[in-house]
């Protein structure tokens, strides 16, 4: 057993919700919609990599089913034994997205759907960044989050104790152009989850391709 002092704050919440954030999320068309758009771009096989990948649904279980080739990264051991139950054909790895090496233009799409809000502003950027750079030219990023301008936000999601930090709409926006990344087309919707003690929260969604040049910096 992993000693809780020592897990990342993430890991900690995400281990206690377990298969309950999947069961919260599963009616959010906004989400499966982002994937629709993904799915209508990208080429027959492709190498996709899903951070924050939670249970492996919907998206890497959606991206599989059509015939691409998905890791899924999550920094919770029990979000990864359960998407690994319940998709065996998968490829999950526990591992903290900032720390695990990414190779240059190693992937032809990235998912982050929710995954930075309880990063800092500086590794969210950098996050950001790297990603970008694991991208190959023309590939696809696809990005959610809650766009809120708000840093070490304590707040209560799901019944769990929260630190959050987020951007501005405008400034998720500027920050994935700055990265190399064309928005070509983004989505903003108010969503509640399906939990007694979750509340009605924004979100928005990013769809962008990396620049056929390749990523800035």
């Amino acid at each position: 057993m992993v000693d809780e002092d020592r897990r990342s704050p993430a890991a900690v919440v995400f281990d206690a919700l377990g298969s309950e954030y999947e069961k919260a999320f599963a009616a959010s068309a906004a989400h499966r919609a982002s994937l629709e758009w993904l799915l209508e771009r990208l080429e027959p096989g492709s190498r996709v990599l899903d951070v924050g990948s939670g249970t492996g649904r919907p998206t890497a279980a959606v991206l599989a089913a059509a015939g691409h080739r998905v890791l899924g990264v999550d920094v919770s051991p029990v979000m990864v034994e359960i998407a690994s139950r319940q998709m065996p054909e998968g490829e999950f790895r526990c591992a903290d997205i900032r720390e695990m090496p990414l190779g240059d233009a190693a992937f032809d799409a990235v998912c982050a759907y929710f995954a930075l809000l309880q990063m800092s502003r500086e590794e969210q950027s950098g996050l950001v960044r790297r990603l970008a750079r694991a991208l190959r030219p023309g590939g696809f990023l696809v990005l959610a989050t809650v766009p809120l301008d708000v840093e070490d936000f304590d707040g209560v999601f799901m019944g769990q104790a929260v630190r959050v930090t987020s951007f501005a709409a405008q400034d998720i926006t500027a920050l994935v152009r700055g990265a190399g990344l064309t928005v070509l087309s983004e989505e903003s919707v108010m969503f509640t989850p399906t939990h007694p003690d979750a509340r009605p929260e924004p979100q928005l969604f990013l769809h962008c391709r990396l620049d056929a040049t390749g990523p800035a910096g």
